[in-house]
């Protein structure tokens, strides 16, 4: 919330003098002054954590609308409202005039939580804020493990495929009647949520096969894991890269089981469908960023075959084995022959018998 700063001078008040909600004891619940801008302003931040402490009000409203991808659900909007005012002077007239903002604002609780690039290095994480917007409140961090305490660390030379990934979007600065639903997740070549290309790890209740749900809609992360592939497009590539990309929602924890899919046996898509649906264009998506993650893939102008140390052990100890076979075969046909007696040198003492 921005309140221009010359408008509070002449009226006789510093920014020190305003507050949330009357609550001018509580410094949490008061602005700063920001002269970089002309004019000048005070801002106000009013986030989930301090919304309800300074005595601004939050009422949340569900109802059928557009999603933050453009589908059709079950959306949320939260309304935040409430006033900036002056103190009251101990006095009992004054000749100043008492200043009083009033403030509401609708805001989505759904959003794109995208742009984890698995590219094959490092994860590193940064968000990126957005007035007007809860999407600060929402991170998307990627784990080597099913316990998701160690963050993701990719060599330089890539992920090898198929390796298993465990991702998960978490809230914080919320208390606990909010928690984290997970509507949407797919991934594109690109850093472009909207790029036609795509692979949809899971959409409702239709899943990639090597995609499992782990908790969603039951705590403050959505937890998931996939496994590691290339999209063919990067066939000449060294590397193949691949962002992710996940709609989000906050939901409150009665309301979650009513915006949580109700999943049976069915069939998943067709895999054509997930790689050419075209997307409808959205506008004001907040957008948390992660990556790089690179997978491995082969280099095109490298070796077709390459042996490894296991592999060239075995020819090595066939070969030596063939040709010592070899040389005790000619060995033994040498012997043979010097031991086999010769008709040249057959003689006797005559039997007269045969006369």
């Amino acid at each position: 919330m921005k309140i221009n700063f010359c408008t509070v001078l002449f009226s006789g008040y510093s920014e020190t003098d305003l507050a949330l909600n009357g609550k001018h004891g509580d410094a949490h619940c008061k602005g700063f002054i920001n002269n970089n801008t002309f004019p000048a302003v005070v801002i106000f931040i009013i986030n989930l954590s301090t919304l309800e402490s300074c005595g601004s009000t939050l009422v949340v409203s569900s109802g059928p609308g557009i999603n933050a991808y453009g589908n059709v659900s079950v959306v949320q909007i939260g309304n935040v409202s409430g006033y900036i005012d002056t103190p009251d002077p101990p006095t009992i007239i004054s000749y100043l005039p008492g200043l009083l903002y009033k403030f509401s604002c609708s805001y989505p609780l759904e959003y794109l939580v995208n742009n984890t690039q698995l590219a094959s290095s490092s994860a590193a994480i940064s968000v990126r804020e957005n007035n007007g917007t809860f999407i600060s409140t929402l991170s998307l961090l990627l784990y080597n493990d099913s316990t998701y305490s160690q963050l993701l660390v990719i060599p330089s030379i890539g992920l090898p495929l198929k390796t298993k990934i465990y991702a998960a979007v978490r809230a914080t600065n919320l208390d606990g009647r909010w928690n984290v639903l997970m509507d949407y997740c797919y991934t594109t070549p690109s850093g472009n949520p909207n790029d036609e290309l795509r692979y949809d790890l899971f959409f409702s209740c239709d899943k990639d096969p090597q995609t499992t749900v782990i908790e969603n809609g039951k705590s403050q992360m959505g937890r998931f894991s996939f496994e590691v592939f290339r999209f063919v497009k990067h066939k000449n590539q060294k590397m193949s890269t691949v962002f992710l990309h996940c709609v989000t929602k906050l939901c409150r924890t009665d309301d979650c089981p009513f915006l949580a899919p109700i999943c049976s046996n069915r069939e998943r898509r067709d895999a054509v469908k997930r790689t050419t649906w075209s997307p409808q264009s959205t506008s004001g998506n907040a957008v948390i960023s992660a990556g790089p993650i690179i997978t491995r893939s082969a280099h095109p102008n490298g070796p077709p075959f390459q042996l490894n140390s296991v592999t060239s052990a075995l020819i090595s100890g066939i070969v030596i084995l063939g040709i010592m076979s070899v040389f005790f075969f000619v060995c033994s046909v040498t012997l043979l022959r010097r031991k086999w007696p010769s008709s040249s040198v057959l003689g006797g003492i005559r039997n007269p018998v045969f006369n």
